[in-house]
């Protein structure tokens, strides 16, 4: 299970690395078009699509699988060890596909966060300009507001301490 677990959070890390690198350059790709598409059918040239950039879940899911596939053939011929069991196939496959999509949000945040930054800051500064503005405003309410009701309250005569001591009795 440990081996699983590190194969996955690999695989995961390596669907990251395929992404990234796919997202520069794709000529590996671009041969393959060319080898296998007639002229008419080939990629255009600003077309990014890679094996995993651009594409479907089912498409990425079948280079993926046979990249692990031919991957795993070669490993069985160079090392005679039964390392490459299914469950450890299975996982480098899902992990490389959950790096992808992982890759694949990141680069999209990414790109909008960068978009919108100049916006934000203006957004930012707007805010902070009508924060300060309710603050002054609420200030100066209470300030109006404490002055008036002072300026309201009439004073009560009271009476003295003599006379409230009579009231009592007690003098």
């Amino acid at each position: 299970m440990t081996l699983e677990l590190i194969i996955f959070i690999a695989a995961v890390l390596f669907g990251i690395f395929i992404y990234w690198r796919e997202s520069r350059n794709n000529g590996l790709y671009r041969f393959f078009n060319k080898v296998i598409n007639s002229k008419a059918l080939q990629m255009k040239p600003e077309d990014k699509t890679g094996f995993v950039y651009k594409q479907s879940f089912l498409l990425r899911l079948v280079f993926v699988g046979f990249l692990f596939l031919i991957g795993i053939v070669v490993v069985r011929f160079l090392i005679p060890i039964d390392v490459a069991t299914i469950s450890i196939f299975a996982s480098m496959i899902v992990g490389t596909i959950i790096g992808t999509y992982l890759a694949n949000f990141i680069f999209k945040s990414s790109e909008v966060i960068e978009e919108q930054t100049d916006s934000l800051e203006d957004i930012m500064q707007d805010t902070i300009e009508k924060g300060k503005d309710f603050i002054e405003d609420l200030t100066s309410k209470d300030d109006l507001e404490i002055e008036t009701v002072k300026r309201e309250q009439p004073k009560v005569e009271e009476k003295s301490a003599r006379e409230r001591l009579k009231d009592k009795g007690l003098l």
